[in-house]
């Protein structure tokens, strides 16, 4: 069980990624800048970083609840 939550949780990280990975269409249409155009690197998100952020803070959790819960069993069996 315990090998299958590692693998879910690695997927799950690894589909995230890749899933923010795609680069945003070029601000002025393929267009090279001029007076009146967006500035090509103008105007930055950070989506993809803030969903990393918090699918590793979603795995520390699952972690810590994964700990606790098999931490209780061993009390209760002993």
């Amino acid at each position: 069980m315990k090998k299958v939550i590692i693998n879910l949780a690695i997927l799950f990280v690894i589909t995230i990624t890749t899933v923010s990975a795609q680069l945003p269409p070029h601000p002025n249409g393929g267009v090279s800048p001029t007076a009146g155009n967006t500035p090509v690197g103008g105007g930055a998100s950070i989506g993809g970083g803030l969903i990393i952020l918090i699918s590793l803070g979603m795995g520390y959790a699952m972690k810590k609840i994964y700990s606790l819960r098999s931490d209780n069993r061993e009390k209760i069996l002993n």
